[in-house]
């Protein structure tokens, strides 16, 4: 399935005591990854939530720490919608340390997943826009 890649490099204030990157920051940048994701389709965010008056909050997160991440790294967040029906939408994740030289290959991280429960300012159920949607589907469809 076609996914968006976004690159970051870690910043020290990600990494924890032992030089690693803290684990909810993975979360984060699963965020970032569907931000860009949107972006991509020339959709966004900002104005889902005030053209719209939909938001999305997460109602599931998982993720599978695979390899560390540290200082310096530079990573790709490759994001991909997994799934859309109704109000629900989920998004699937892999982050990989980018090759530092070549002929190195490129390292899995973390994976995992986000679900969303599209919504009203007021938390109550509602159906995705649908050029959103539409642009989502499509993308999905390119597998």
């Amino acid at each position: 399935m076609p996914v968006t890649t976004h690159q970051v490099r870690v910043r020290y204030a990600e990494t924890d005591q032992m030089g690693i990157v803290y684990y909810a920051n993975y979360l984060v940048w699963f965020e970032l990854g569907r931000v860009e994701l949107l972006r991509s389709l020339g959709l966004a965010y900002s104005q889902l939530e005030k053209e719209h008056e939909c938001i999305l909050p997460v109602v599931e997160a998982t993720c599978r720490y695979r390899s560390p991440a540290r200082y310096d790294d530079e990573i790709l967040i490759e994001t991909r919608p997994a799934m859309l029906r109704g109000s629900v939408l989920k998004f699937a994740y892999e982050i990989w340390r980018k090759p530092s030289h070549e002929g190195e290959e490129r390292k899995l991280l973390a994976e995992g997943e986000t679900v969303h429960v599209v919504c009203d300012d007021q938390l109550n159920k509602k159906p995705l826009p649908e050029h959103y949607a539409a642009a989502l589907r499509a993308l999905m469809a390119e597998a």
